[in-house]
């Protein structure tokens, strides 16, 4: 009887154990997933950023021109 009782709890522990796994698992794809799209938006306001900045250049210069 008390060999069924260690079992049973053995099994227990290990299927609750196995479900934490599970959900670490998927919390870490989500994280992955997360860290990607802030990957993406970060390039795209680097883009943006990068674009507005030739933008000004441009527009300095041509005022520039313009004053000579």
């Amino acid at each position: 009887m008390m060999h069924l009782r260690h079992c049973c709890t053995l099994s227990l522990l290990l299927a609750l154990a196995g479900c934490g796994a599970g959900e670490t698992a998927a919390t870490a794809t989500l994280q992955t997933e997360q860290a990607k799209q802030a990957q993406q938006q970060m390039e795209q306001l680097k883009q943006q950023i990068d674009q507005a900045n030739a933008a000004n250049t441009q527009r300095l210069q041509e005022a520039i021109d313009q004053a000579q």
